[in-house]
């Protein structure tokens, strides 16, 4: 008997925000589409069975990739294939990986690697906090220890109001481009560019940003449970492989 795909629909902004499991990506440890708007992206987590010996670092591995077809257009001409990944897709994957990456415990040495996959591009949305968002959920729906669950959003600041996941004609417009990562207890990452706004602004869009991620994170718990996943995220360390020294773990 094939699983029943299982989603859970938040409202953002005027707009639903489904997360979906157990439609494709079957194989993976755990993987979630995200949908906003007309903008859909395939996220997926995937582990190694065993530790990989003799290093000292997280080997996690992040890719986020956006192909033409995601947006109707091949590839034509001499250039019939897809080329390197441009600075979009590497700055994104720089983007998850960091929120994502301190949440691992202490003494995972197992290759992890998360690939978010953008199949639907529309010409409003963008991609790239939908997936923070699904790397996350993916993470929660697979059996890789994380220590909590996170989720992303974008604030901007458009004709006096603040915005969550503005579109891109907003996003012209706005005085604030703001990128929140967090918990349900906090923010973990910040990353934002503004034309001289006051503390006070950047504060309200912090705080703003923080409501709408605990939704959000909310609503991935209850996927994760409804998917037979624990929903509380345990900070339990990683038996033998743990050292008792703290040690660096590698930056992309």
């Amino acid at each position: 008997m094939k699983p029943t795909p299982i989603t859970r629909e938040l409202s953002i902004n005027g707009k639903t925000l489904s997360l979906e499991t157990g439609k494709l990506a079957k194989q993976a440890d755990g993987s979630v589409i995200v949908r906003y708007g007309d903008s859909v992206v395939l996220v997926t987590a995937c582990r190694a069975a065993n530790a990989r010996e003799g290093i000292d670092f997280l080997p996690l591995t992040v890719d986020y990739r956006e192909y033409t077809y995601a947006s109707g257009r091949i590839p034509g001409g001499f250039f019939k294939r897809e080329g390197k990944p441009p600075e979009k897709e590497v700055l994104t994957s720089r983007l998850i990986d960091r929120p994502i990456r301190p949440l691992f415990p202490d003494g995972w040495r197992n290759e992890t690697q998360i690939i978010a996959l953008v199949i639907s591009a529309d010409s409003e949305n963008d991609s790239d906090v939908l997936s923070i968002t699904g790397s996350s959920a993916a993470l929660a729906l697979s059996s890789i220890p994380q220590t909590r669950t996170i989720a992303g959003v974008r604030v901007g600041h458009v004709d006096g109001d603040f915005v969550i996941n503005p579109t891109f004609e907003q996003r012209r417009r706005s005085t604030l481009d703001l990128i929140v990562a967090g918990s349900k207890d906090g923010i973990v990452m910040v990353e934002a560019g503004a034309k001289e706004v006051p503390e006070a602004q950047m504060v309200e869009a912090l705080e703003r940003a923080h409501a709408a991620i605990k939704d959000i994170v909310a609503g991935i718990d209850q996927l994760a449970a409804q998917a037979g996943k624990s929903s509380g995220r345990s900070a339990t360390r990683c038996g033998s492989r743990t050292s008792s020294k703290t040690t660096p773990r590698s930056t992309r």
